[in-house]
C-alpha cells in the first residue's frame, strides 16, 4: 500500500506540474491587465501639437509617415497621392518638429506591374523603444517594402508588396525597384482574408526567431469574402522569398479597417501601434503587445489619438510612434480642415 500511496503521490505531482506547465505557457501568449496598463501610461501622448509637415505642394495627400535616424538627423520617408496613385518622398528634421521635402525616391513607371502605385515604408528601423532608431543594413544594402499597382486612382485596383532597395539611405536618388512582387493576393498561399487586395506592409529584424526566421512582415489587407481589413504576418530568410505565417490574422475586427502596424521593443514586450476605423465612429490609434510578435493582447482602453482637432476631426490615424529624450512623439496622419497631414502629438507639452 505504502508503494501505491507513492506512485499516487508521484502521479499527481506531475499533473501538478503539467498544470502549471500548460498555465505558464497560456499565461505567456497573453499580456496581462496591469502590463497593458504600464504600457499605456508609457506610449500616451495627450498633448497635441499639431501638423509637423505639409507637402511643398499643399494639394497633394501626404500619408504614412516612417521615422528614422541617420547621425545627427531624423528622417521620413513619406507618400503622396496626387489624384494619379502613389509615389515615395523622404524629408528630413533636426529636431522632430520642423521638417523639408528633401526629394522623390520612388516614382511612377510606365509598362510594369507597379507603374502607377509606389507607396514605400522603411524597412529594418531599430525597434527598441528609446534606442537610436537606425536603420540597418541587410546584404549591404537598405530596403524598403512598397505598395504597388498599376491602377491609376486612389489605391485602385489589385495591390500587391514590392521591394525596393539602394546602396544609400538617404541621399535622394529613385531606389531600385527590379525585384519581383514578394506578396500578392494571387499567390497560391493566399488566405481567406487577404484574397483582395494588400495594402501597407512593415519589415522588421527579429534575432531571436520567434517565428524561426530573422525577418517579420506585418501587412493589412482585405479579402473577397469580407470587406473588412486586417493585419497578417509574413516571415523571410533573405528579405526576397516569403512565405504567409499562420492562417488567421493577427489583428482583426471583422468590421472596418485595422492597419499600418508599427513595431516597438519595450523591455519583454513588443508593442504594435496601428490604427483603427470604422468599427467604431471614425478612425484612431491603437496599440497591441505580446511576448514573441505572434500571439497579441489588443488594448482595450481609450485611443492613444481620436479625432479632436480642427486638422484631424475626420481621421487621426496611421502611427509612427518613438521615444526620444524621455519624450514621446506620436506621428500620424490627420484628415480635416487642412486636408492629409502629418501631424503629431507628445507625451509632454512642447513649446512650438
Amino acid at each position: 500500500m505504502k508503494n501505491i500511496g507513492s506512485l499516487v503521490a508521484v502521479i499527481l505531482g506531475i499533473a501538478l506540474l503539467t498544470s502549471c506547465n500548460q498555465m505558464t505557457l497560456i499565461s505567456k501568449k497573453d499580456v496581462p491587465q496591469e502590463k497593458m496598463e504600464e504600457i499605456f501610461h508609457e506610449v500616451k501622448t495627450p498633448f497635441k501639437y499639431g501638423i509637423v509637415f505639409q507637402h511643398p505642394d499643399s494639394s497633394k495627400k501626404v500619408d504614412s509617415p516612417s521615422i528614422f535616424r541617420q547621425g545627427d538627423v531624423w528622417y521620413m520617408t513619406y507618400i503622396i497621392f496626387d489624384g494619379k496613385g502613389y509615389e515615395t518622398w523622404l524629408a528630413e528634421s533636426s529636431d522632430l518638429l520642423h521638417w523639408e521635402s528633401q526629394g522623390k525616391i520612388l516614382s511612377f513607371s510606365e509598362n510594369t506591374w507597379d507603374a502607377t502605385q509606389k507607396a514605400g515604408y522603411m524597412s529594418l528601423v531599430n525597434i527598441d523603444w528609446g534606442g537610436d532608431y537606425s536603420v540597418e543594413q541587410f546584404q549591404d544594402k537598405y530596403w524598403m517594402t512598397y505598395l504597388g499597382g498599376n491602377t491609376p486612382g486612389y489605391e485602385a485596383g489589385v495591390l500587391k508588396v514590392g521591394l525596393a532597395n539602394s546602396n544609400s539611405l538617404t541621399e535622394v536618388h529613385e531606389w531600385n525597384t527590379n525585384n519581383p512582387t514578394i506578396l500578392s493576393p494571387e499567390d497560391g498561399d493566399v488566405r481567406w482574408f487577404e484574397n483582395k487586395t494588400i495594402y501597407k506592409s512593415l519589415v522588421i529584424h527579429d534575432r531571436q526567431k520567434h517565428t524561426g526566421y530573422p525577418f517579420v512582415m506585418y501587412y493589412n489587407a482585405k479579402g473577397d469574402t469580407a470587406d473588412f481589413e486586417s493585419i497578417a504576418m509574413a516571415v523571410s530568410d533573405d528579405m526576397l522569398s516569403w512565405k504567409r505565417y499562420g492562417k488567421d490574422p493577427v489583428i482583426t475586427k471583422r468590421k472596418g479597417l485595422c492597419g499600418d502596424a508599427q513595431i516597438a521593443k519595450y523591455k519583454d514586450i513588443y508593442i504594435m501601434f496601428y490604427f483603427g476605423a470604422f468599427w467604431k465612429p471614425g478612425a484612431f490609434e491603437r496599440f497591441a503587445c505580446s511576448y514573441d510578435l505572434i500571439n497579441w493582447t489588443d488594448w482595450n482602453g481609450p485611443d492613444l489619438i481620436a479625432p479632436s482637432e480642427d486638422y484631424d476631426h475626420k481621421y487621426a490615424h496611421k502611427p509612427w510612434v518613438i521615444k526620444w529624450n524621455g519624450v514621446v512623439y506620436h506621428f500620424y496622419n490627420a484628415v480635416g480642415e487642412k486636408g492629409r497631414v502629418i501631424a503629431l502629438a507628445t507625451s509632454k507639452e512642447l513649446a512650438k
